[in-house]
């Protein structure tokens, strides 16, 4: 098994429950962001933890 140093892991917590405002109380992305996740590169992954940090 190789080791993809540029992987991503995703912000899932697996508690997938929707506030009001329609963001997951477990990862604080939005539905959106949930179904977008697997086809963005790495870059764009580091760049929605950083909106999802700022979510918090």
């Amino acid at each position: 098994m190789s080791f993809d140093e540029d992987h991503v892991p995703s912000p899932c917590t697996r508690v997938c429950t929707l506030d009001d405002a329609g963001v997951c109380l477990g990862c604080k992305r939005t539905v959106d962001e949930i179904k977008v996740w697997r086809s963005l590169d790495s870059n764009a992954k580091r760049a929605l933890l950083k909106v999802i940090k700022e979510r918090q």
